[in-house]
């Protein structure tokens, strides 16, 4: 018999594609958050997260994989306040960028590292996030690139200024192919 006309062999079953890897979450203000000894047993990654950083102002929060800080990321962005949308790239850089947060309210984001295994291409990423301030705040969608071709091993998360605030949590997952 159809399920709202669709016949029942046709349903796709639901499995769970995500599994967590480590999850941190900040007793006290730290400058950074770090996962390392990623497994490449996973399509995917995924970081979710909330946070704030403790600097008076809106920082961005930013990451660099296998602790490469030399300049072979490419990020590219569209954001909006609610009042106006905004475009913008980041030329070659010596960081990812995953969203902004105000040290006002917690913000949340979810960035996806895609193919992070595959040494035969460079890693791009996704990210969703941002932060409310009652009544203002912004929401950003950025895509980043990762000019190497490296199995991405470790993942160093910071912001653009003061520490991770105390209650920030951040959760890394692989997601099945």
């Amino acid at each position: 018999m159809p399920i709202l006309g669709i016949m029942a062999s046709s349903v796709l079953k639901v499995t769970n594609s995500y599994e967590s890897i480590a999850t941190t979450t900040v007793s006290t203000a730290v400058s950074s958050i770090t996962f390392s000894s990623i497994p490449a047993t996973f399509k995917h990654l995924q970081i979710r997260g909330i946070g704030k950083p403790t600097a008076t102002g809106a920082y961005d929060l930013l990451f660099t994989l296998n602790g490469d800080t030399t300049s072979n990321y490419h990020s590219h962005q569209l954001y909006g306040t609610g009042a106006s949308a905004v475009s913008a790239s980041y030329g070659t850089t010596n960081q990812a960028y995953i969203t902004y947060w105000d040290n006002a309210q917690f913000g949340s984001f979810v960035c996806d590292i895609l193919d992070y295994s595959n040494t035969n291409k460079n890693t791009t990423t996704r990210a969703l996030g941002g932060h409310d301030l009652n009544g203002s705040g912004y929401i950003l969608l950025r895509s980043g690139l990762w000019m190497n071709t490296s199995a991405v091993s470790t993942i160093n998360l910071f912001l653009g200024g003061g520490n991770f605030e105390q209650y920030s949590q951040l959760a890394l997952y692989g997601v099945k192919g």
